[in-house]
């Protein structure tokens, strides 16, 4: 499989002592790595809310973990499209000095990066850390449907239901792979299916 140059390059949360607030967005993939992140810092915890995606499934130990971590705020949403709202919503209000986290998958990081980069936040605004699904996040040029997760080319859009071969360029204006239909030139005949989240 080859390199995919367009493809973001995610880094390791590393919190700074010098900023004067810090916002934490994460999927539970991602909470291992804020614990790693915030462990010893005491001072940085107490400027320090967490918004984090809780499935269904993530309930009986939740709340020991999470109030172990000793931030400022916890608050949990039910999907990635409900934590991009109060990501939108924090980053409106934030003052100077305010610092971003992301951690969790890579269709996760993609939307709030892309989200962040839309709100002027970039460079060393934010730090991000993938945790989790290295499937991407796909638009079809066709019908402009989002999937995330994808990890076979081609794939079947949710949306339109055209067989997709998956682009290695990614749009960072998109926070999102290509994804083109796989037999226009000849009608039913589909590429060999390959892996694409490595």
């Amino acid at each position: 499989m080859p390199v995919v140059k367009s493809r973001p390059v995610w880094g390791r949360l590393a919190p700074s002592p010098f900023a004067r607030r810090h916002l934490v967005f994460c999927e539970v993939a991602g909470l291992g790595a804020v614990e790693r992140a915030f462990a010893g810092t005491d001072s940085i915890r107490q400027r320090t809310s967490l918004n984090l995606i809780v499935p269904p499934d993530f309930a009986p130990a939740r709340s020991e973990r999470l109030d172990a971590l000793g931030f400022e705020a916890v608050h949990e949403f039910p999907s990635v499209e409900t934590v991009l709202v109060r990501l939108r919503v924090s980053l409106s209000q934030a003052a100077m000095g305010t610092l971003l986290y992301l951690a969790g998958g890579e269709a996760f990081l993609d939307q709030a990066t892309c989200l962040a980069e839309a709100c002027g936040v970039a460079g060393d605004g934010v730090q991000t850390e993938h945790c989790g699904s290295t499937g991407r996040r796909v638009q079809c040029v066709h019908c402009k449907g989002m999937m995330a997760d994808v990890t076979m080319s081609p794939v079947v859009c949710d949306h339109c239901g055209l067989h997709l071969t998956v682009r290695d360029h990614y749009s960072r204006r998109l926070g999102a792979f290509q994804g083109v239909c796989a037999d226009a030139e000849a009608p039913g005949v589909l590429p060999e299916p390959t892996r694409i989240d490595a």
